[in-house]
């Protein structure tokens, strides 16, 4: 029989994204794909625009933004309790290629794997985002993905392990999320899909990259692009938290990998448009991981 997929889509304040996204699922070619839409407590008449249009998507309003982790559960448990065999988290601002979805089940099913992860090509289609991405705790940095600006991988290739997964477009079997658990909710934002991944790494299972699986990304769209002041906080703020969960280490090791993730977000935040305001998010991101402060950032509580 063919599997059960539910896709689940998370939007925020971010309605043509999302609706862009939708209507590549609908020419999606997979037989049994059912979809999930979760509205964070968006503002912009998202939800309505996507109940008018879509008559076969659910969809949850929630009543506050739960951040990407809060709102993709909630999805995923939606998804569990309709009984679907593989849960597909995809970003929002993400363009599915009509047969994406084949190749992505049918290495999902195998034996061993976590989850499986398409190739996610920049929006025009010319150059990769993600194929793949190592991960080393250890370091103060996560380093850029696997094959980052190259042209796309043909199709032809095989499916391959990568360290990580990427939230942006993974299949996930129903045993998996059973077993290793839904996206830490604590994270709020970023790096809780490296955060799985080291868990469902730790029960034996492994991540694989689909090269025949094409989806086409707007990267974080819905927090202002990878270089702005709310990307770097969580992202510097999450990757310390995560590193040091995996990979503790004295007090001088601590704070040196603290000092390489500050330096790495530094550099980013001053080639942004925000310098000063990607500055200070990198300084406010490194001093709520010393402290544990986690969640979203106004209002983070101890985690």
């Amino acid at each position: 029989m063919t599997p059960r997929v539910t896709a689940v889509v998370l939007g925020w304040n971010g309605r043509d994204d999302t609706l862009a996204c939708l209507r590549s699922l609908e020419q999606v070619t997979y037989p049994a794909l059912s979809v999930v839409h979760v509205d964070n407590a968006s503002s912009d008449g998202g939800p309505e625009a996507v109940a008018a249009e879509f008559a076969d998507v659910q969809v949850i309003r929630l009543d506050e933004n739960r951040g990407f982790a809060g709102g993709v559960n909630a999805g995923v448990a939606e998804a569990l309790s309709a009984g679907a065999d593989l849960v597909l988290l995809l970003n929002n601002d993400a363009v599915a290629e009509p047969g994406f979805l084949e190749p992505l089940a049918d290495a999902a099913s195998r034996p061993g794997v976590a989850a499986a992860c398409s190739q996610i090509l920049e929006g025009d289609g010319r150059r990769i985002w993600y194929a793949g991405a190592s991960y080393d705790p250890r370091h103060g940095y996560q380093g850029r993905h696997t094959g980052y600006g190259d042209p796309p991988l043909p199709p032809s290739d095989e499916p391959y392990p990568t360290d990580r997964a990427c939230g942006g477009a993974m299949l996930v079997p129903r045993a998996v999320l059973e077993r290793v658990g839904t996206l830490d909710e604590t994270l709020f934002a970023y790096a809780e899909d490296v955060d799985w991944s080291m868990r469902a790494r730790a029960t034996g299972l492994e991540v694989l990259v689909v090269p025949a699986s094409v989806v086409r990304h707007h990267v974080s769209a819905a927090t202002g692009g990878a270089s702005s002041p709310t990307s770097l906080y969580y992202a510097v703020r999450n990757g310390i938290v995560v590193a040091e969960r995996y990979a503790p280490r004295g007090i001088i090791g601590t704070w040196a990998r603290r000092i390489v993730a500050t330096g790495a977000a530094a550099l980013q935040a001053l080639g942004s448009r925000d310098r000063l305001g990607g500055l200070g998010a990198v300084a406010a991101g490194v001093v709520d991981a010393a402290r544990h402060r986690l969640g979203p950032r106004d209002g983070g509580r101890p985690g």
